[in-house]
Parts: structure tokens; sequence; C-alpha cells
């Protein structure tokens, strides 16, 4: 993932490096990074689900798409694997119309896919006038995560909704070869499907049979996450002082 680069570069310029997941201090010893340097804190990400979860839901976002009390799943797509390729973006969203015959889909359109499917004749796709694929704009963070904690199944290549569902135990069909949340496929509720239709469509039958393992608690993605981070920068910044 281009992100890797960047992401490569801050490691080996930080004095400090706090990781979400267990993964993270493995990756960071096989480059080199000396263990004293790295502190497994959690993951921030989810201090803020856990908090906000209660307003989350009290936006009842299902009901107010007039989803109360049915199955539904949650679409987010953006990444160029995906959208770049109008063989792969037209075969996905002719799949989404398929899947959503049998359950409603709820697609926050990310710009960055909306363009796409307009330049290559897709756009009749992703309308907003259809009754089961729910097309919507990208949605503020509350409602997002109103529709998410609510969801049957997730099918995403945003590896912050890999984490959420994780956390709040929906089913999610990752639509990436690979991911940088590895601690979501061990412990929780991901499974990388691709953009192959095949795999996406057996995933999806899964979900519906209740072929889908639960996940497990992931160690420190417990709310808790920022007072560690804290605690860990005062104590960096007092031996600098010392």
């Amino acid at each position: 993932m281009p992100e890797e680069i960047n992401r490569l570069l801050t490691d080996a310029v930080a004095d400090l490096l706090l990781v979400s997941e267990p993964s993270g201090v493995t990756n960071l010893e096989h480059e080199g990074i000396d263990r004293s340097r790295i502190r497994l804190v959690g993951n921030v990400m989810i201090d803020t689900l856990l908090s906000q979860l209660p307003n989350a839901r009290a936006r009842r976002m299902a009901s107010r798409l007039g989803l109360d009390g049915r199955p539904y799943g949650v679409i987010t797509l953006h990444r160029p694997s995906n959208v770049d390729d109008p063989e792969i973006l037209g075969a996905l969203l002719h799949l989404l119309h398929e899947l959503a015959r049998r359950m409603p889909l709820v697609f926050a359109v990310h710009p960055r896919t909306a363009a796409a499917a307009a330049r290559m004749g897709l756009a009749s796709l992703i309308a907003r006038d259809q009754r089961e694929l729910i097309c919507l704009d990208p949605q503020p963070y509350l409602d997002n995560l109103s529709l998410l904690s609510g969801a049957a199944v997730v099918l995403t290549d945003s590896g912050g909704l890999q984490e959420e569902s994780s956390v709040l135990n929906v089913p999610c069909l990752t639509l990436r070869e690979n991911t940088e949340r590895p601690v979501t496929l061990t412990l929780g509720t991901s499974r990388l499907v691709g953009n192959d239709t095949a795999r996406i469509r057996a995933a999806f039958d899964d979900v519906l049979s209740g072929n889908w393992p639960k996940g497990q608690p992931i160690p420190l993605w417990d709310g808790e996450a920022g007072g560690r981070v804290a605690a860990e920068l005062a104590e960096w910044v007092g031996r600098q002082h010392a």
C-alpha cells in the first residue's frame, strides 16, 4: 500500500513508537527498531468508538432510512484497486445490486468512487433513488457509527471500518488482498475477499447462513489507549529532561 512507504519513513526517524496491536511490535523489530523504543498501547480510535457509541445509537440512522427491524449491510469503497478499473468497478457495483436483493445494503459513496463511476458510465448503478441498494453521500462520524453498530455485515476496503466492525462484532468482508490490521483477521471479524465476485458472494452466503466466527476481545482495545499514550509520552519527555 502507498501509505506503508510513509509509515516506514516515520518509523525510522521516531524516537518512541506506540503501536495498536501485537503484530506492530513484531513488524517494527523486523525493521530493525530496538524494542526499547516500542510500546504497545492499544487503539485510540477504539477509545472514540466506545465513548461515542451511545450518542451514535441515539442517531437511529437505520430507522431514518426505513430499515428498523430489518437486517442490513453497510458498504464503503474507495481504493484504487477497486474503483480505478472500469471492469472491476462495474463488476463490484453489479454484484452489490445482486446482494442487495437478498439484504438491503447502505452504500456511503466516496467522492472518488462517484467520480470514477461517472467517468466510466456507471453512475446509474449508484443513483440515489434505489430501494435496496441505498446510496448516500459520505456520512458524519456519528451517523456512520450508528449504521455500523446495527449492521449485519460490512463490505469495505477501509482500514478503519475493519477495526470498528471487529470491536462491534459485525462480520466484515474486506475487499482487499492484504491488510495493515492483521489482528482483525486473527481475533476480529474480518475476512479478506479481494474484489473477486465469487469470493465476495461466498463470504456473503456465509454471513447469511450464520457461518461466521464471532470475534474475540482484542488486547488493549478497551477504550483506555489514550491514557496509556499520555503516560508513555509523559515518561519519555521526563527522560529527555532528566
